[in-house]
This record gives C-alpha cells, structure tokens and sequence, in this order.
C-alpha cells in the first residue's frame, strides 16, 4: 500500500520517507531478481517463489474463435510468437503452518525450471518446515517439485489434490482421453505423488473444503477435471491462488474468451475465467496466478468495459 508524504511535515522528514521508500523499493527488485517476493495478508504471510521460466509456442498455445485472430492478440499485447512463461507458487505462513501452494516442475521440464527449494531457502524456509502442500492440478510445471530421485523434497508435508483430478491423473485408463502433448505428464504424476502415496501423506478432498484455517478450495475446473483455486482470508483480507485460470495474463485479461491449448475443457476454462474476473473485479481481493509475470500478483479492475491487471506495488508490505 503506498505511504503519503504529508505536505506538512518538515522538509527534512519528508526527504527522509522518501529515502526509505527507494530503498524499500530497491530491496524488493532485488528480492525479485532472486525469484522471491513477500507481501502481509492481515495475519498470514504470503510468499511468492519463481520455480524459473520457459518459452510457449503463443501461435499454437493460444485459441481463439478463429486461429486468424491470434497474432493480432499478440501484437497488441507487444508478446513474441514464443512467449516466455513464468511458473509461480506461493507459500502461505499462517503463523501457524506453512502451505505450499504448487510446487513448480522439479527436474520434469528443462533447465530454466526448478528452482522452487533454492527459493524457499532464500526466502528463510527450509523444505522440512512445510506442513502441507495444496496442487491447483497436477500437471507437471505445478507438481514436478514434490519429488526428486525418487524420495519426497518436503518429507514432512502432505500432499493435497481435488478428489476428481487425482482420480484422472491416476488412472491410465484417462491417456487416450488427453491431448498427445500432456499424456507424458501421466508418467510425471507418478513419479511425483509415488513417495507421498507410500509414506500416506497424499490426500485428496472435494470442492469447498477448509483445508487449513483461513483456506478454502474453490472449484475452477476447466483447465483440467479438477482444478481448484484456493482463497486465502485473514483479518477481513483475501487473495485467492488460481492456477492455471490466467495463463497468458497480457492476452487473456483483456479477452477471457482466450482459452490455452492445454485447457482439458476450453468452454468450461471461458467460463471459470469471466466468473473469476467478474467476482475479483467486483470484490477487490487479490490474484495470485500460476503463470502471470512473476510475482503473479495483483488485483483485476474493469474500466471502461474492459478488464486491467494491476500488479502487486514494489512498496506493498
């Protein structure tokens, strides 16, 4: 929240708040730069950690109601044919437990990915201090990070995932159903949930669950079967975790129609996203979105008719 310098105060003062500003500021670019960004929500702690970035192929990512519209949508937001996508977590410190919402791609997606623990540490948390891990959906850039070589990163977490996407997820059955280019996240899945599974610390839940105090699962199915949001509240504040909603945040803020190639129910995927934007437009509480310029942060307003991110301020608190 910016701060006001009253006209006021003496000159020197003013000077002075102003100083602490750019340098708060300046602390903030650099926490950015390594891939970390806190905020307060009332009570909680929000942190946001980049697992890293890579480049989608927009011409065959993006539909739109006639493939001719795309590079017109992609001129107009200033983006490459081949965008670069940020993958985004955000672990919420109650004061009480720790929650990890997403967990970035682990070792299943290249080498711009996977950077989640090294961030966490930068950001003071050790990966044994997370209680509970929440996935939005369990393609491989939200839940690759829960596993490596085999043994579980947060041995002390549970894994949490909606009861109808784990179901998909596990069930091999399901491969014929998925598009080419996602039946290897199958293989990726599996990989990931099987140390949680063994040790019982995978769980699954239904729609509207209070999974932890102060977090709730919000059905935002669409982009898979089962994709949840979580809505975070503390002291009369909320930010609400979307996942993969807002994908392609310059293109699909302005249009929500736009869907992604990897939406399992484009029409559904619309609906969810309008819904979404509707509700924080109307409401004010904050995004936090899976794949939006890092840190992923921001509030939804409509003017003029048309939907606008507002991004998290560098001297929010």
């Amino acid at each position: 929240m910016y701060r006001e310098i009253l006209s006021s105060r003496p000159l020197a003062v003013a000077l002075t708040a102003l100083a602490a500003v750019a340098s708060s500021a300046t602390d903030v670019d650099a926490a950015e730069q390594a891939g970390v960004r806190k905020m307060r929500l009332g009570e909680f702690t929000i942190v946001a950690l980049s697992d890293g970035t890579f480049d989608l192929d927009a011409d065959t990512l993006l539909i739109a109601d006639s493939p001719s519209k795309v590079p017109g949508l992609l001129e107009k937001a200033t983006l490459p044919k081949r965008v670069p996508t940020t993958v985004n977590a955000y672990l919420i410190d109650t004061g009480g437990q720790r929650v990890l919402i997403d967990a970035g791609a682990g070792q299943l997606q290249g080498a711009g990915l996977g950077k989640l623990e090294s961030r966490l540490h930068a950001a003071g948390y050790a990966p044994e201090t997370i209680d509970a891990i929440l996935v939005t959906h369990l393609h491989p850039d939200h839940v690759g990070g829960i596993a490596r070589g085999g043994r579980a990163v947060f041995p002390n977490a549970t894994v949490y995932a909606e009861a109808r996407e784990a179901a998909f997820w596990q069930d091999k059955d399901n491969l014929g159903k998925v598009d080419p280019s996602v039946r290897a996240s199958f293989d990726g899945v599996t990989v990931s949930l099987r140390p949680y599974i063994a040790a019982h610390r995978f769980a699954t839940f239904e729609t509207g669950a209070k999974l932890v105090a102060g977090i709730t699962a919000v059905n935002m199915d669409g982009h898979t079967v089962g994709h949840t949001g979580y809505r975070i509240h503390s002291q009369q504040q909320d930010l609400v975790v979307c996942g993969d909603v807002l994908h392609v945040a310059a293109v699909q803020i302005a249009d929500p129609q736009i869907a992604i190639h990897y939406d399992s129910e484009p029409r559904r995927a619309r609906v969810t996203r309008e819904a979404l934007f509707a509700d924080a437009a109307a409401q004010g509480y904050w995004l936090a979105a899976a794949h939006a310029p890092f840190p992923g942060i921001g509030r939804i307003r409509r003017i003029d008719g048309t939907y606008v991110w507002q991004p998290l301020p560098p001297t929010a608190p």
